[in-house]
């Protein structure tokens, strides 16, 4: 494929999270790629997951400091069969080594994963299911900052549950070690048909591979 792939900074990829992901919030920002032709087709980012539960509970309270989100991943329409998970595969070979990667597919929007299963994730099934407080006026934001705000319009709602991917990076000694943490039951593949979300919009800012 004629693309590549590289870090990129905060100013390069929050236009893509704020206006093209279909979240429209910032999330957290620890390692961010961009897919590059002649100029940025996609973002993919990886930051500390909001929950420390979830740090612990995927191999233990000694693994947590090593546990990251693949929370962003979009690229812009119409780009070849098999550039996401080529872009996918690329960001991953560029993150340090011994880390636990999580990501999520949201059920709401009917997401299964396939890009994760395509790049040999493991699946570890779904998210329990929880009720939270939602922002009326605000339903993009985060369940985070409306927990402990009484001034802001809210209401109770389920929350939808997600299909949880697992993968680890390192070498062969560190992946063995932390799959053999893994407190998650390893579990088949989900299958379905996969709905696709409005990516058509154009970030203003679409710097250049140098």
């Amino acid at each position: 494929m004629n693309y590549k792939v590289k870090s990129i900074d905060y100013q390069d990829c929050k236009e893509w999270f704020l206006k093209k992901h279909y979240a429209h919030r910032m999330p957290n920002v620890s390692f961010c790629f961009g897919l590059y032709s002649d100029k940025l087709e996609g973002v993919c980012n990886f930051g500390s997951p909001p929950s420390r539960a979830l740090c612990v509970g995927v191999c233990g309270i000694d693994n947590a400091h090593k546990v990251y989100e693949l929370n962003r991943l979009i690229i812009n329409e119409g780009l070849p069969k098999n550039t996401l998970s080529y872009f996918v595969g690329q960001c991953l070979k560029l993150l340090p080594n011994d880390l636990i990667l999580v990501s999520y597919a949201d059920t709401s929007q009917n997401h299964h994963g396939y890009i994760y299963q395509a790049t040999n994730w493991i699946y570890t099934g779904l998210s329990a299911k929880r009720i939270e407080r939602f922002d009326i006026d605000n339903p993009n934001k985060h369940n985070r900052g409306v927990y402990g705000n009484d001034k802001i319009n809210f209401e109770y709602r389920d929350r939808p549950q997600k299909h949880r991917y697992i993968y680890f990076i390192g070498s062969k000694t560190q992946k063995q070690k932390l799959r053999k943490a893994l407190r998650y039951e390893i579990q088949p593949y989900p299958k379905g048909d996969n709905k696709r979300y409005d990516a058509s919009y154009q970030p203003t800012i679409q710097t250049k591979l140098l």
